[in-house]
């Protein structure tokens, strides 16, 4: 499914998607403000991490693109404020090179990352991905999964409990973990989830699933050195664990002792 850059206009919805664009580079602010209302969005800007927190909650953008390198509150500082409070779409923009700087943006709960220099084309695409995407899980099947007597991930409720325990995942985490849990002891390829996930237009970005496949054992493996739920098929994919067998062997040991009595 090829990625086309198209506007989002009032053509395709009600009122145009609103962009928060934040950078201390006031040109490229304007550069990007212009760029993307010609493609029909309605883009805010700011200058610095304070003053994007007060345009957020002013005027609650649909997407926020959010330079890491800012004086005063950083991008990372930023980040971490804005997700006390929203799960907006965040897109960070990094420097070429400062790997460090993209795994942390994504442990902080940024949905991707720009290098920059970018090209406009470039960052619209991924602007429309993460639009994509936070639509997506309102439109997952609703469905509630008993993995064993430790996890169990209820779907309707948007809700993952861990020896009864609520469990906080990330939108992205969310529907990692739907597709791998839909898909019981079926064989998931990196490029199936990145396409599944992120969107086709992410097949260079291996790294993504590593990423979040390792956020997710964190939270749910008892063990994530050695998990048990997601596995990994060296060099094919990833699978999550057949749970439906351990049913089966549950239902029929049950149905055994009642022979018996």
């Amino acid at each position: 499914m090829a990625t086309e850059l198209r506007a989002i206009s009032s053509t395709s919805s009600a009122t145009p998607r609103r962009i928060l664009m934040v950078d201390d580079e006031r040109h490229l602010v304007r550069a990007v403000r212009m760029y993307l209302e010609i493609q029909g969005y309605t883009v805010f800007g700011a200058h610095s991490g304070e003053e994007a927190l007060e345009v957020l909650r002013e005027k609650l953008p649909d997407v926020v693109i959010l330079d890491v390198l800012m004086p005063g509150l950083d991008g990372f500082e930023t980040l971490q404020e804005i997700r006390r409070t929203s799960n907006v779409p965040v897109i960070m923009l990094t420097a070429r090179g400062e790997e460090d700087q993209k795994v942390h943006g994504l442990a902080l709960g940024a949905d991707d990352y720009v290098t920059k220099p970018f090209g406009q084309r470039e960052l619209l695409a991924r602007v429309q991905a993460v639009l994509r995407r936070a639509e997506q899980p309102a439109q997952l099947p609703k469905t509630l999964i008993e993995v064993d007597e430790d996890l169990s991930i209820d779907f309707d409720r948007g809700e993952v409990l861990l020896r009864g325990e609520p469990v906080h995942v990330t939108a992205t985490e969310y529907r990692l973990l739907y597709h791998l849990a839909s898909n019981p002891g079926r064989l998931m390829s990196t490029e199936t989830l990145l396409g599944k996930v992120w969107g086709y237009e992410y097949q260079d970005e291996d790294h993504y699933v590593r990423l979040y496949v390792s956020y997710l054992r964190q939270k749910l493996e008892p063990d994530p050195a050695h998990p048990k739920y997601i596995l990994t098929i060296p060099g094919l994919g990833y699978k999550f664990v057949d749970y439906r067998r351990n049913h089966s062997r549950d239902h029929a040991t049950a149905s055994g002792l009642a022979a018996c009595a």
